[in-house]
């Protein structure tokens, strides 16, 4: 039997982003099957390639097709990494058909040598191979002439702040981050704990520009321009700045996302490990049963309703502080307006029919 008769075996049926769709539609053409997973970072960039060759091949009348066949370890991240994808998956629920897929085409394999290589790469990683480089083992430090030893940062939580002047929102977040930052390390000296630093490794486009950033802020950073910059955005596959990835005082990747912890608890978040952000998420819980059902928000005409991730919530982009949010919110029912319980500003009914 060809290969191809075989998919169509295997295959019960994909889909669209809005629909099923019958494999029978796919008669008469060329199949592409795209193992991919979006926990891989080549996968998640070559996926982006992929589909300007799909869609010119597409304009150009070839009868081609994609079928995206998911390697995720959960729905979500599924949802997320098939909304960048212009064709048709395979259902994240049939796991019946993806692995006979992957039998019969040897991606196990590979799927294991790839979480192989990404298990090894966290087990290696240490904070002076991530920072150091062959002519530096130093960091600039507060004035900007002074250098700072790598080696006295072992045994510390670090945060890798990537951020650049140019980066609006970056300039926005770093006087948050400052006020945490601060907080957490008076914090640290009253309780006699161990030490936390943050490293700015910077995009900025030139010295002029990176010294002027650099001046605003009271922590260390990488030296401008230094080849160990794109080192790091590319290990830890920074997609967007700001970003605050997060070290333990063991050298390894406790979290990428401490710029939506700190947004989320501010230094409360502290030291972003699982089971704080676990006791966190509990007494979030606690804490919005005292909280109204609903209110009127001084920044919407619309009533809010409270919501969380098991009653029609989700990931969101506040509307009233433009930063990340999960968990708990207030939500438009009507139009999709969002913001963290935090930042409401309640008013009356009659204060929002005025406007």
């Amino acid at each position: 039997m060809e290969a191809l008769d075989v998919c169509f075996c295997l295959l019960a049926h994909v889909y669209t982003k809005s629909k099923k769709k019958i494999v029978s539609e796919l008669n008469d053409k060329v199949i592409g099957l795209y193992f991919s997973a979006n926990w891989y970072a080549p996968c998640r960039k070559f996926t982006q390639v992929l589909a300007g060759a799909y869609e010119q091949l597409k304009s150009c009348g070839a009868g081609f097709e994609i079928v995206f066949v998911s390697s995720d370890e959960d729905s979500d991240a599924f949802d997320n990494f098939r909304a960048c994808m212009p064709w048709l998956a395979v259902p994240f629920s049939d796991l019946e058909t993806k692995k006979a897929l992957n039998r019969k085409f040897d991606i196990e394999v590979r799927l294991e040598e790839l979480r192989k290589e990404e298990r090894e790469k966290h087990e290696s990683q240490t904070l002076p191979n991530l920072l150091t480089n062959h002519n530096r083992d130093f960091l600039l430090g507060r004035p900007t002439a002074k250098q700072v030893p790598i080696s006295s940062l072992i045994g510390k939580t670090i945060g890798l702040y990537f951020s650049a002047q140019w980066c609006l929102p970056g300039v926005e977040f770093t006087p948050k981050l400052i006020s945490i930052y601060q907080k957490i390390k008076q914090t640290l000296v009253d309780d006699n704990e161990e030490d936390f630093e943050i490293v700015f490794v910077s995009s900025d486009r030139d010295q002029p520009s990176f010294d002027s950033y650099f001046g605003t802020m009271p922590w260390l950073a990488v030296p401008f321009g230094d080849p160990t910059i794109k080192t790091l955005t590319k290990y830890f596959d920074v997609q967007g700045i700001p970003c605050l990835v997060i070290l333990g005082p063991d050298g390894k990747t406790v979290t990428k996302q401490g710029r939506y912890l700190i947004n989320l608890y501010q230094e409360n978040a502290y030291p972003f490990t699982e089971a704080k952000l676990e006791l966190l998420e509990k007494q979030m819980d606690e804490e919005a049963k005292s909280l109204p059902r609903s209110e009127y928000h001084a920044g919407h005409r619309h009533e809010l309703t409270l919501v969380s991730e098991g009653t029609g919530g989700g990931p969101f982009i506040c509307c009233d502080c433009d930063e990340q949010g999960l968990g708990w919110a207030y939500q438009c029912l009507e139009c999709g307006y969002e913001v963290h319980p935090k930042c409401m500003r309640v008013v009356d009914r009659g204060s929002t029919l005025e406007r």
